[in-house]
C-alpha cells in the first residue's frame, strides 16, 4: 500500500450529518459543531471560509472545502458580514430550536446560496496522521477532482431512501478522498512535503523505507546504505526537500502511528512502542510527552471520550 492509500485507509464515516442550507444574503454562520473535519460545497451561489487567524477562502458551485474541526470559522456570502447565528452540534440548523428531522434548512427562494456540508462527527473516523497532514482549510476547485458532484449529493439528502445512512456515510468518503487525492496530485497546491518528494529517487525511497519498517532501528547511515547515497548527501537532500532531518521526521512519524494505535486498538502501551519502533513503553512515553505534551495514557483517554 503507497503512503497517501495508508494515510486515507481510516476514513470510513458512521453516522454521518449532512445538511442542504439555503440563505439569502447578507448571510453569515460562526461554525461550532465540534465535528473533527467537515466538508462543505455549494450547489448555487458561492460562500467564503473565513477561520480565525486565516485568509479567507472562496468557494463555488462545485468547489470543495476541507475544513479541519480544531480551527474555528465561519461561512458568509462575505468574509465582512459579521456571523449573526452560531451553528453548534445540537443546532445544525440555523435558527431551528434544536436538530431537525429534515436536512434541508431555510426556505428555497430565487437568487439564494445552497450550501451543502457533510461532518465525520467522530475522530475515529480519520487517522491522526491524516488530520495532522491538513492545512486549516484546504479548497478544491471543481474541475481538479472527480468527487460526486453538488447534485448527486444534494439528490440524496433530499429524499427519503431505505439505506440512506450509509449511502451518505460512503458520500462522504469518496467526497473526502477525491478531493485529497486531487490535492496530492497538484504539485503546486501545498501537499505535505512528504508527499510531494515521493517521486525523488533518493528521499522518496528512504521515505518508503520508514514507512514501510517504522519499527526498524534505522539511522541516516542505514537509510542512505539501503538507498546508494552517502550519509551527508542523504541528510542534506532529505532535510531541503521535507523540511527536517530524516530522524526527526521519522520520530513524528512514528508518534503519529502511536496515536492512531491508541486509539484504533487495545494493544498496551509498551506493545504499540515495540510496533513503532521504541524499546519499551517509557521510550514510546518521553517521545510522545515531547511530541504531543500528554502522555500515550492520557492520549488513548482523551479521544476514546470522543
Amino acid at each position: 500500500m503507497d503512503a497517501v492509500s495508508e494515510l486515507l485507509a481510516d476514513v470510513r464515516a458512521r453516522g454521518a450529518v449532512f445538511r442542504q442550507t439555503i440563505m439569502r444574503s447578507p448571510w453569515a454562520l460562526r461554525m461550532s459543531s465540534g465535528a473533527p473535519l467537515t466538508l462543505a460545497t455549494m450547489l448555487h451561489g458561492e460562500a467564503w471560509i473565513v477561520p480565525d487567524q486565516h485568509e479567507p477562502v472562496r468557494i463555488g458551485v462545485g468547489d470543495i472545502a476541507v475544513v479541519r474541526g480544531d480551527v474555528p470559522y465561519a461561512v458568509a456570502d462575505d468574509p465582512a458580514t459579521t456571523p449573526a447565528l452560531t451553528v453548534t452540534d445540537a443546532d445544525y440548523c440555523p435558527g431551528a430550536g434544536g436538530l431537525e428531522e429534515t436536512r434541508t434548512c431555510g426556505t428555497p427562494a430565487d437568487g439564494a446560496a445552497v450550501l451543502l456540508s457533510g461532518a465525520f462527527e467522530r475522530r475515529g473516523e480519520l487517522s491522526e496522521r491524516l488530520l495532522q497532514a491538513l492545512p486549516a482549510v484546504l479548497v478544491v476547485p471543481a474541475e481538479d477532482s472527480g468527487h460526486p458532484s453538488a447534485e448527486v449529493v444534494a439528490e440524496e439528502i433530499t429524499k427519503d431512501r431505505p439505506g440512506q445512512q450509509l449511502v451518505l456515510d460512503r458520500l462522504l468518503d469518496l467526497m473526502l478522498v477525491s478531493a485529497l487525492r486531487s490535492w496530492f496530485d497538484n504539485p503546486l497546491a501545498g501537499a505535505p512535503a512528504w508527499c510531494r518528494a515521493m517521486d525523488d529517487p533518493v528521499v522518496g525511497t528512504a521515505l518508503r523505507l520508514m514507512h514501510d519498517t517504522p519499527a526498524h532501528p534505522w539511522t541516516v547511515a542505514n537509510l542512505a546504505a539501503k538507498v546508494g547515497v552517502s550519509r551527508a548527501a542523504l541528510a542534506r537532500r532529505f532535510t531541503a526537500q521535507i523540511g527536517e532531518p530524516p530522524m526527526a521526521y521519522l520520530t513524528s512519524w512514528r508518534i503519529a502511528l502511536a496515536a492512531d494505535l491508541l486509539r484504533g486498538s487495545g494493544h498496551t502501551v509498551d506493545t504499540i512502542a515495540r510496533k513503532v519502533g521504541y524499546a519499551n513503553a517509557f521510550a514510546l512515553s518521553v517521545a510522545f510527552k515531547r511530541l504531543r505534551g500528554v502522555r500515550p495514557s492520557e492520549h488513548r483517554s482523551r479521544v476514546g471520550q470522543h
